[in-house]
């Protein structure tokens, strides 16, 4: 993969659950850690809009054709707004990778999802139709799905953008940008 790579990082802002909207924020990072472009939008909380804000997000940027992926935290923004990544992926043309930290607790998000939205089964559909894979790092392992590029690629790509720590660049610097937005002071972990 050349060296002149720049990924999408996606990560939401910290939010209250009584707040309708949270704001979202894309870093477009030339490999390792060269911050080019940031970019904005907000989705509902625990809404439905995640995926075509996102579209709207990335297809209106001036630097989507430059994107060789969308590396974003975790499936879901602003509680349970979670984002169809077939369609991200379908609208926009580019590989969609989701990151996490730890594999979730899918019995605990199954019961959370039953107990406060009547559409529970197609939110925990989207959760669980890409398997978490582990992807190593000299740190924790991180859990990823993702589509669009064949996993080795994907693999490769964390690698290439996680420069220090376990979360690659990308999405650590969307992580610190939008927190820096909504709370004056970037803080904690993505």
């Amino acid at each position: 993969m050349k060296g002149q790579v720049r990924v999408l990082g996606i990560d939401d802002s910290p939010f209250d659950f009584g707040q309708e909207k949270s704001l979202v924020v894309g870093a477009l990072v030339r490999a390792p850690n060269y911050l080019e472009a940031v970019m904005r939008t907000e989705v509902t909380v625990d809404g439905e809009d995640s995926t075509d804000r996102l579209v709207a997000m990335v297809s209106g940027s001036n630097h989507s054709d430059q994107m060789k992926a969308l590396m974003i935290d975790g499936i879901a923004l602003a509680g349970f707004n979670v984002i169809d990544i077939d369609r991200l992926h379908e609208a926009t043309g580019i590989p969609v990778l989701t990151v996490t930290r730890d594999l979730p607790d899918l019995e605990s998000m199954k019961a959370a999802l039953k107990k406060h939205f009547d559409d529970w089964e197609r939110r925990f559909e989207l959760v669980t139709t890409h398997e978490l894979r582990k992807i190593k790092t000299e740190h924790k392992p991180l859990y990823a799905c993702g589509l669009g590029l064949d996993w080795p690629e994907f693999e490769e790509l964390v690698g290439l953008f996680t420069v220090r720590g376990a979360v690659p660049e990308p999405i650590r610097i969307a992580h610190l940008v939008s927190s820096a937005l909504v709370k004056g002071e970037s803080y904690g972990r993505p």
